[in-house]
């Protein structure tokens, strides 16, 4: 029979515990200076780095090409549910969002991701304004494109009014046209009705023009009261079959979005770890035989 804890030396103890301690802080010795497992990671990673995520935006926007041709040709044609009548004989326009579906923000989203932090409006907005978003693979041919056919290019994004000047600033410096004489950049609080919802911007754009396509990467770039659970932002997914591919282009984001939010009911504000425990409850998982 061994012989059991209690019955060790004292001296045995003391060993057994300095052991455990040592271990303890050679593990944290280990740790210190490696990266912190953080939620964004895979999805930062894919969308900076990956070929597929590439591809995935190029092929998309060769989609919005042909859907393009296509539309110019059926003045019926219309994207928007804010178009009103007469419209068939107004001149073509397009509208895309801009963050994650014209400029590439994974700059930011690897600071967050690499420093333990979340989105901020105070960390947001210095980046906006040092001007270094890059450009979507695709999109700048594809607008480059859209223009040189004479139609209107409007960029209706969530990014807030004092920051339109960085975001044309941006935008420009990449290459991306946006209108010598009207307002081609729509921004949240440019007006006093212009809030997170895009409707009110999108029935601004209607009034003179007939919006071909809506191209974007979160529900809200083509759906007004999205922030809803899950089974209600896929009924509205479903309600809107007919639109998706045809003249509806959703680009992909695994990084951030509504349907996030949606997974612990928008509450942003609640910590991390609550925040994990409400997507494991919502997902579908394998339970093998035991």
């Amino acid at each position: 029979m061994g012989t059991s804890f209690s019955e060790r030396p004292l001296g045995g103890l003391c060993l057994v515990l300095a052991g455990c301690l040592w271990a303890v802080t050679a593990q944290a010795q280990e740790m210190a200076g490696k990266p912190a497992a953080n939620d964004g990671t895979n999805a930062t990673y894919w969308m900076q780095n990956s070929v597929e995520y590439k591809a995935n935006t190029e092929a998309l926007y060769a989609l919005a090409r042909i859907r393009l041709n296509q539309a110019i040709a059926d003045q019926s044609w219309t994207a928007a549910m804010e178009q009103g009548p007469g419209y068939e004989k107004k001149p073509v326009a397009v509208i895309l969002d801009v963050d994650e579906t014209v400029l590439d923000n994974s700059l930011y989203q690897a600071w967050i991701v690499e420093n333990g932090q979340h989105y901020s409006s105070k960390t947001w907005a210095p980046f906006v304004h040092t001007e270094t978003s890059r450009a979507i693979p695709g999109s700048l041919d594809f607008i480059n494109y859209a223009h040189a056919r004479g139609v209107a290019v409007f960029y209706v994004s969530n990014r807030k009014a004092p920051e339109e000047a960085p975001t044309r600033n941006n935008l420009t410096k990449l290459g991306y046209p946006i209108g010598d004489q009207d307002d081609r950049v729509l921004l949240r609080g440019e007006k006093e009705d212009w809030g997170s919802d895009k409707g009110t911007r999108r029935a601004v754009v209607a009034e003179n023009y007939r919006i071909a396509l809506l191209i974007g990467d979160n529900l809200g770039d083509f759906l007004d009261g999205v922030d809803v659970s899950p089974a209600e932002r896929q009924k509205l997914f479903q309600d809107n079959a007919a639109h998706w591919g045809r003249d509806w282009i959703m680009l992909p984001n695994p990084s951030y979005g509504s349907w996030e939010g949606a997974s612990f009911g928008f509450n942003w504000g609640a910590p991390g770890e609550e925040k994990r425990q409400m997507k494991f409850d919502k997902m579908d998982d394998w339970k093998p035989a035991n």
